[in-house]
């Protein structure tokens, strides 16, 4: 007996996001992707995002919190553009909880959807900048 994905519980777990209503994408377009799936499990794992890349500042020995906030940004987005581990990292964060027809979409717009997620794990970073670096010097 194979263990089946528990898709309506995956979505029952996202918050709910007021997308824009000019939004007229195909449910199965990068697009729609993006409003329906990518940022709701963004948000929904916005914690962990935060822990994770502030690991990745610890271990890596990223003076982010003696940064000012400009800097923060800057030394987050190299982090984030130039480690591949880490990006692996967010992308198997976001992707891991999509459901079964998502997980479709996923992979037949992989390069494209990889690279809209990672600029707004990136952006949601930044903005939380000073969380990150508080959790990068706390255990």
């Amino acid at each position: 007996m194979s263990a089946s994905r528990p898709d309506n519980m995956l979505l029952a777990l996202r918050p709910v996001i007021a997308t824009d209503a000019s939004v007229a994408d195909a449910p199965d377009t990068p697009g729609y992707f993006l409003h329906h799936t990518l940022r709701p499990v963004l948000k929904l794992q916005n914690e962990l995002l935060l822990a994770v890349v502030a690991d990745f500042v610890r271990d890596h020995r990223v003076p982010l919190a003696t940064a000012a906030t400009t800097d923060q940004q800057r030394l987050l987005t190299d982090l984030l553009t130039r480690n591949t581990k880490l990006r692996y990292t967010v992308v198997g964060l976001v992707t891991g909880l999509f459901i079964t027809e998502e997980l479709g979409i996923y992979r037949r717009h992989r390069a494209e959807l990889n690279r809209r997620l990672l600029e707004l794990a990136t952006r949601r970073v930044q903005d939380q900048a000073a969380a990150v670096a508080e959790l990068s010097i706390t255990d």
